[in-house]
């Protein structure tokens, strides 16, 4: 046999080498590649289905905050009650309008349960002066949200809804009003641009990522193609709503997705709950993420194109790369691929293992010239991407938290506020008092020789006594007036609505109060009180200070006794 023919021969059985070595290179890294990008796929939902989710209750929150503010105003829990009373209806409108200026949309409505009738007011001021719109009727179907509503007692609700009557469609939060007895009396809320809202939340334009929202029984409330959102879900009958699961065609899909649901709700005590699992839409696999958001009763679903956001097609020149490659030499083949192929896989492969277990602090990745390096050059960035929104959301989560404790308002020892929440508290009077024009009255007071009680008695006694002045301080002033603890043995109520004769009055109910209910308790016990009646335009320093003389004065004049001051008093000059 001629060299010629064994060299032929030689490139044959190499060729031949070569192409089945290929093959079932190119067969196992196809199925290693799959495995890495759904692993990665996973990790990517997860972290979507939070991200989504941030997003959307970070745009509620607030919106939903304010309306349950507003159900508890006390003049429209009055007015409720009897909505013939010019005066009160008058204050009631006065209020609403105030909530119409901080709500996201500048909108707002009130309906009554008393007499059925609708108020509402929009961005443009529309109706300012005719607030009242309709009344609701139980026979007409486009008001059956509202007594439906009303009879399951759900104090909150989310839904998207037309409004025949005003020609609008929203995103509206509902909120009921209920008076001191826990009756029903109204319901309350604000409305959201639909369209702005599925631009901002849902239809974010990240091609192959799909989000949608679903209310507790699966109807869908956000979605990018409106003619799949159920509107007026609360009074459709089951069998009637625009599920989830028409987004389907497999009866597998269907049946898994709301397994999913029926899943997450078991598991509703569990915060920050994801389930995920393979669909086909459009007859394309996707990925689906879902979550539970208790805070406003949905279900979160995210829909990946893995193919779109990381196309396995984008791998496969690696195997031209493989067949040039054993042409050549057997050995060099086993090096290239070794050096080339292999170890950056299964470096790129430990990232992704290291990013699955939540850890963004990525080795170092070997990055040769070819598709995989490629890959995970845009492994690497995207990792960093992830990183970055994952830190910015457990920033937002600890300023969160930081807020959170920065409002703790309550002294611990008495149960009433706080220096904090009674500055608060001053801050809000003082805007409402410039707004509104009325002034408001502020109470300062401290128990007469309470260090010879703490000196004689003991600590513990005088915190006893501190409680007790506490109790009969809350029992001496309105519902809606605002008692608290300023520091030692001060206290300081703040009165509003008040006048300058209420003032008084509330001051020497307080003062009889403690010093004959002391007297029950074995220890007699007396305070001193100053007060001062707030005017529009008054600041902080000024009404603190008056007060306090006004408290100075009290005690010079023998303690035991209230002294009240306004603006045209003379100056008082502390002892």
């Amino acid at each position: 046999m001629s060299l010629k023919t064994r060299i032929l021969g030689l490139a044959a059985s190499l060729i031949i080498v070569a192409s089945v070595a290929s093959v079932a290179s190119w067969l196992a890294y196809r199925e290693l590649s799959e495995s890495i990008i759904e692993r990665w796929g996973q990790q990517v939902a997860e972290i979507q289905v939070r991200y989504d989710s941030a997003r959307l209750l970070q745009s509620l929150e607030r919106e939903i905050g304010l309306a349950k503010q507003m159900a508890s105003s006390s003049a429209l829990i009055n007015w409720a009650a009897n909505p013939d009373d010019a005066a009160l209806e008058a204050e009631a409108i006065r209020q609403m309008e105030s909530f119409r200026s901080n709500f996201r949309d500048n909108n707002y409505f009130v309906a009554l349960v008393n007499n059925g009738h609708y108020y509402y007011n929009n961005e443009e001021n529309e109706y300012a002066g005719s607030q009242f719109r309709y009344v609701l009727d139980k026979e007409k179907p486009d008001d059956a949200w509202f007594f439906q509503l009303i009879e399951e007692g759900r104090d909150f609700h989310l839904n998207v809804n037309p409004d025949t009557e005003l020609g609008v469609t929203k995103l509206w939060i509902d909120v009921l009003m209920r008076d001191e007895a826990g009756k029903i009396v109204g319901m309350v809320g604000t409305g959201l641009s639909l369209d702005a809202f599925l631009q901002d939340i849902v239809d974010i334009g990240q091609e192959g990522i799909t989000t949608l929202f679903v209310d507790y029984n699966g109807a869908i409330q956000l979605y990018r193609d409106r003619n799949y959102i159920d509107f007026a879900s609360i009074i459709k009958p089951e069998g009637q709503k625009n599920t989830v699961d028409l987004l389907f065609d497999d009866p597998q899909d269907k049946q898994q997705i709301l397994g999913m649901l029926q899943l997450l709700k078991k598991r509703s005590d569990q915060a920050g709950q994801v389930e995920s699992g393979f669909v086909t839409v459009d007859g394309r696999k996707h990925l689906a993420g879902v979550a539970f958001l208790p805070a406003i009763g949905w279900f979160e679903i995210t829909l990946l194109d893995l193919n779109t956001l990381l196309p396995t097609s984008y791998l496969w020149p690696l195997v031209a790369v493989f067949l040039g490659t054993l042409l050549v030499t057997l050995v060099l083949f086993h090096l290239i691929i070794q050096s080339r192929i292999l170890k950056p896989i299964m470096s790129l492969e430990h990232a992704v293992e290291k990013v699955r277990e939540g850890s963004f602090d990525l080795p170092r990745l070997d990055k040769p010239d070819n598709e995989i390096g490629w890959l995970a050059d845009h492994f690497e960035k995207m990792t960093q991407s992830l990183g970055h929104s994952t830190r910015e959301l457990e920033e937002k989560v600890a300023q969160r938290t930081d807020e959170l404790n920065r409002l703790a308002r309550v002294d611990p020892l008495t149960g009433l506020k706080n220096r904090r929440g009674l500055d608060e508290v001053l801050d809000e009077e003082i805007q409402r008092a410039r707004r509104q024009e009325t002034g408001f009255g502020v109470i300062w007071l401290d128990i007469d020789h309470f260090k010879s009680i703490n000196d004689n008695l003991g600590h513990q006694a005088g915190d006893q006594i501190l409680c007790r002045v506490a109790l009969w301080l809350k029992a001496g002033v309105r519902p809606y007036d605002h008692p608290g603890r300023w520091g030692g043995d001060e206290f300081v109520v703040l009165l509003s609505p008040c006048d300058p004769e209420t003032l008084n009055r509330i001051a020497l109910r307080i003062r009889e109060s403690v010093e004959q209910e002391s007297r029950k308790t074995g220890t007699q016990v007396t305070v001193s009180i100053g007060g001062y009646f707030a005017l529009p335009g008054d600041s902080t320093d000024t009404i603190l200070r008056q007060a306090d003389r006004a408290l100075y004065q009290a005690k010079d004049e023998g303690r035991n006794r209230v002294c009240i001051t306004t603006s045209e008093d003379p100056e008082i000059n502390p002892a």
